[in-house]
């Protein structure tokens, strides 16, 4: 199968909004809530939930231009994407471990490619 750029990006888009949500989710989990029913159903987790349904509508067209095995490591990138994501919002750091697992993933990247 011939790879489609386009389809590269696309994939890749489709892990970056996938991580948004992931930040949406822990938003809604670090609120206190009066009733259970509260915890599921609010703009947060209601909001992250569509944008994996969107993110997940986003990948199946990707692959239309990618070839399956390259699925699981394009997908490796969201670790990158929650890494830096996590840092601005949450503040947390990016430490040495952190970096060096990051070098690894992207070399797995290119490794593969």
């Amino acid at each position: 199968m011939k790879l489609d750029l386009f389809s590269v990006l696309l994939f890749m888009f489709g892990g970056f909004i996938s991580s948004l949500s992931q930040v949406l989710l822990k938003k809604a989990a670090l609120n206190t809530y009066n009733t259970k029913i509260r915890a599921y159903l609010n703009l947060y987790v209601i909001s992250a939930y569509t944008i994996f349904f969107v993110a997940t509508i986003i990948t199946i067209i990707a692959y239309k231009g990618i070839p399956l095995s390259m699925g699981p490591m394009l997908g490796a990138t969201s670790y990158l994407y929650v890494t830096v994501l996590g840092n601005i919002f949450f503040n947390e750091r990016i430490n040495r471990r952190k970096i060096i697992g990051l070098f690894f993933i992207v070399l797995g990247i290119v490794i593969f490619y």
